[in-house]
């Protein structure tokens, strides 16, 4: 006679599924937030915006080619989920950017044309 336990054994589950059921757990709100700040963070970095450290001085970590690309990322995911998250949570995102706009053509020797700026065919001219 064989024991019942033998013939189920316990299949842990994968890191993808585990990883799955998390983030179904996630609201949308708190994802798009996070993807934001995330974007946001990166593009500060890359404009300069950083602290120096003992190591590290920010201006070392100037990349405005990459900065670009991740403010535009940032205006392309606030411009689509403003309608979707509400104004009340649009609008630190939008002043965040802005913000990073204006960082960018500051930290930019040859300055964009308006409306020709890092993800202003997003959000229109920044100045």
């Amino acid at each position: 006679m064989t024991d019942a336990s033998s013939h189920f054994k316990f299949q842990p589950e994968s890191a993808h599924e585990q990883a799955a059921r998390d983030i179904a757990e996630v609201p949308a709100l708190e994802i798009i937030s996070s993807a934001a700040l995330h974007l946001m963070s990166a593009a500060a970095i890359k404009c300069g915006l950083s602290e120096d450290t003992e190591t590290q001085k920010a201006a070392d970590l100037i990349d405005l080619d990459e900065a670009r690309k991740l403010i535009t990322s940032l205006a392309g995911l606030v411009t689509a989920a403003a309608p979707e998250i509400g104004n009340h949570h649009a609008r630190p995102l939008r002043d965040g950017l802005r913000s990073l706009q204006l960082a960018f053509r500051e930290a930019s020797a040859i300055p964009d044309a308006p409306g020709q700026g890092p993800g202003e065919k997003f959000t229109g001219p920044v100045s």
